[in-house]
């Protein structure tokens, strides 16, 4: 095959993905896969697994079960124990979860990039004056996780969940595709705003879970709540739980997408590549020279 059908191959798939991910109802096809991951039926939910095989790599070889009852009960599948380690380097704060990296880098001018060419701003994500202004000039990155990843988060350091925004908005598709062709797409979409403040340092990490196409729910151990689409607020969560790193703060219902901001002073870890996969527990942010 020449170079050239190959990215004309490669444009079609793209085409096809996106038309089929974003120009259906999204909505009511995402409330279907809602009710439909939830039936305990080992048999239907065999057949499910099968199907979802035919378009996202799965691996369940770090699953602490591998016989489901359900979808939900796939997707938001625990780990065996020891399957992920958590780096102890006091100067480390870890990836909250598995995913791929996507876009990175400096806050400037209050906006940050969804993909090449698309900024978006932090007052359309976080809906906070006050919050934008401790990243203005800090880093951030974005986590991608499939649909066949490993769908729970963790606490990035040791830390105090004080607060939980819950936006309640669409469901677009979050692959690559989509980013590149709708503007301001985490801005839209469901997601809930979590504010972690560091024990070491007193310093504010905001987690930014956003929710996609199919089973757009997220679930936090500290909010007493399912936060899904037919919830409707109130959309601030006060919250006072302290975490471990490492330790399990909830689970999207489907794949998603992760963002974390740091404000100055934090720096993206060593090593961090767009495009590379990180796991749980991996390097993520360094607060290395920083003032006590």
């Amino acid at each position: 095959m020449t170079v050239r059908r190959a990215i004309a191959r490669v444009s079609q798939q793209e085409q096809l993905n996106f038309l089929l991910t974003n120009r259906l109802p999204r909505r009511w096809l995402t409330l279907f896969v809602g009710w439909l991951s939830r039936l305990e039926q080992p048999w239907l939910c065999r057949l499910c697994i099968a199907v979802w095989g035919l378009f996202t790599e799965l691996d369940l070889s770090d699953a602490r079960n591998t016989r489901f009852r359900s979808l939900q009960e796939f997707f938001t599948r625990q780990l065996k124990d020891g399957a992920r380690r958590v780096d102890p380097d006091p100067d480390i704060v870890v990836s909250p979860c598995d995913g791929i990296v996507g876009a990175m880098g400096q806050v400037s001018e209050g906006s940050v990039l969804q993909a090449k060419g698309f900024p978006y701003t932090l007052i359309d994500l976080l809906s906070d004056a006050e919050l934008v202004r401790t990243y203005l000039n800090g880093s951030f990155v974005t986590l991608r996780l499939t649909s066949g990843m490993y769908h729970r988060f963790h606490a990035p350091y040791d830390c105090r969940v004080e607060q939980v925004t819950y936006v309640s908005g669409d469901t677009w598709n979050v692959n690559p595709i989509a980013l590149k062709r709708v503007e301001n797409l985490f801005c839209k979409n469901e997601r809930a705003i979590i504010r972690c403040r560091l024990s070491a340092s007193d310093q504010l990490i905001t987690l930014v879970p956003v929710a996609a196409i199919l089973v757009a729910s997220i679930r936090l151990h500290c909010a007493d709540v399912l936060l899904h689409l037919k919830y409707r607020g109130p959309n601030t969560i006060p919250c006072d739980a302290t975490l471990r790193k490492g330790e399990e703060m909830g689970w999207f219902q489907h794949g998603s997408t992760m963002i974390a901001f740091a404000p100055p002073g934090i720096a993206l870890a060593p090593g961090l590549r767009q495009g590379s996969v990180i796991r749980m527990g991996q390097p993520l942010l360094s607060i290395a020279g920083m003032e006590s």
